[in-house]
């Protein structure tokens, strides 16, 4: 099991960037997999970054393709959201979240971080 707590939203000016964390308190993060999932007011919530225990291989919605760079330092127990060339669009609340075995379905997470939000605008 693990316990996650999420930093670093925050508004941000359109093509501004951003970093999110996430860190576990406990000691098994090294394997989870990680992910980041956004849900704006309204819509569903959304997959945007993945990356595996196992090799650190990465895994991105189209949105964040080329602009989000998801990574990890399992030493630290934390999983990053690098966020650069933000859009409006991109306003949402972020969580990260912890699956042995899933990747894009947030139904496969079973571990969720409190949430935090990021907000583009000017």
């Amino acid at each position: 099991q693990v316990s996650l707590v999420g930093s670093g939203g925050g508004v941000v000016q359109p093509g501004g960037s951003l970093r999110l964390s996430c860190t576990d308190s406990g000691d098994t993060f090294s394997s989870f997999t990680m992910g980041w999932f956004r849900q704006a007011p309204g819509k569903e919530r959304e997959f945007v970054a993945a990356i595996k225990w196992s090799d650190h291989s990465t895994y991105y919605s189209d949105s964040a393709k080329g602009r989000f760079t998801i990574s990890r330092d399992d030493a630290k127990s934390t999983v990053y959201l690098q966020m650069t060339m933000l859009k409006p669009e991109d306003t949402a609340t972020y969580y990260c979240a912890a699956t042995l075995s899933g990747l894009y379905d947030y139904e496969d997470y079973g571990s969720w971080g409190q949430g935090t939000q990021v907000a583009v605008s000017s």
